[in-house]
């Protein structure tokens, strides 16, 4: 396949302006300027589009199944992903927290090996998932040596720790998560909040989370959790973690995105380091939608659609030492996003109802996984129907 007249964005390679890409047996074959469509099987113009990276979503939850009062591990309120990625222009997602090292065997047969879409996992600290209730209370069930043996078994896919749920007094659920994290070489991702009383988040940033770790939900305003924006500023500790190296992602989901977090904090020049939906049943119908739409808010709080980008793929791939993706480099996967900017009057949502305003929105046309059209919003791969040879 030849994709012809795009304007591409691929930020590992500082690539921005008009060129064709060229795919073969599921690699990107060539990024050039010119190519001849005679040298291609197949063109598709997307003259007027934007071809990008597949887009990496950080932080989903679809350990799917059918297991009663599971929650986000085997159970209904995680979501099967080809049905919720593809026509977002997301190739690759991350599962945060629903299997821990316990079920993580399950969640690799019962959809990781089953989907087209690529997914790697969080592994929750909590030896069962993210199955909700007592069991994401029980410090027992919280091993950072078997967490991160079962991280390092596989670490194609097992790409960081979660924390999260935990509602005791305790430090010991980040601390054992470091602790997994320091033993199998990957970072730690922490929904913080709930405990009672609450615990703080400057100790949080500052004292138990080292360089490259990630504070996930950052414009959430949550009960038994400090808000990063504090009296309309965002908190010096919070600028300060991310001077030493802490990540931020933006984590959307169906409570933990609010406008009134998320404009002050970027007008006072603190966007998020990965943006990314939290996908899940609850989350899918309200504010969030899907990835796009996420990237959208973004882009109409004034961040560069080239940094939208960014954040979605080649950033993403950096903060899971998964640099092999995020890119359109020749000889990497040919997973890759065709989009639309439609300009016109839109509204977005936060998880409290607060709508904003917008004039641009992106819209998936196309997306390919290793080359495969996985999403063909409008048929730009098809043929007229008045040319296709009869079959029989």
């Amino acid at each position: 396949m030849l994709i012809k007249n795009g304007h591409v964005i691929d930020p590992k390679n500082g690539i921005d302006g008009k060129m064709d890409i060229a795919l073969k047996e599921g690699l990107i074959a060539a990024v050039a300027e010119e190519i001849p469509e005679a040298s291609a099987q197949q063109v598709v113009d997307a003259s007027g589009l934007y071809v990008v990276p597949g887009l990496i979503d950080l932080h989903t939850h679809v350990f799917h199944g059918t297991q009663e009062d599971a929650d986000y591990s085997n159970g209904y309120n995680a979501l099967p992903p080809d049905g919720f990625t593809f026509r977002s222009g997301v190739t690759t997602i991350v599962d945060v927290g629903g299997s821990g090292w316990r079920d993580f065997h399950q969640f690799k047969r019962q959809t990781i090996d089953r989907v087209q879409t690529r997914v790697l996992a969080f592994l929750n600290i909590v030896g069962h998932g993210m199955k909700g209730g007592p069991i994401e209370q029980d410090l027992t069930d919280m091993d950072a040596r078997l967490t991160a043996m079962r991280a390092r078994e596989f670490p194609e896919m097992i790409v960081g720790i979660k924390v999260a749920h935990y509602g005791g007094p305790e430090w010991d659920p980040v601390k054992r998560a470091v602790e997994a994290g320091e033993i199998a070489g990957v970072p730690v991702m922490i929904d913080f909040g709930r405990h009672m009383p609450p615990l703080s988040l400057s100790d949080l940033l500052l004292v138990h989370l080292r360089p490259g770790d990630i504070f996930t939900h950052v414009y959430a305003h949550v009960p038994e959790r400090q808000p990063i924006v504090q009296d309309g500023k965002v908190a010096p500790h919070v600028v300060e973690a991310r001077k030493r190296g802490l990540l931020f992602d933006v984590g959307h989901g169906a409570g933990s995105f609010v406008f009134r977090q998320a404009i002050p904090a970027m007008e006072q020049g603190f966007p998020p380091d990965t943006i990314s939906s939290d996908l899940h049943i609850r989350s899918m119908n309200a504010g969030m939608k899907d990835l796009s739409n996420v990237m959208s808010k973004f882009l109409n709080l004034g961040m560069p659609l080239q940094q939208v980008i960014e954040k979605t793929t080649w950033r993403s791939a950096q903060v899971i030492q998964r640099e092999d993706l995020g890119h359109l480099s020749v000889g990497s996967p040919a997973d890759v996003a065709v989009l639309r900017v439609r300009n016109g009057e839109f509204g977005f949502l936060d998880v409290e109802g607060s709508r904003l305003s917008g004039d641009q929105k992106l819209e998936c046309e196309l997306t390919l996984r290793e080359g495969r059209v996985v999403w063909d919003l409008n048929g730009l791969t098809g043929q007229d129907w008045k040319t296709v040879p009869v079959p029989f």
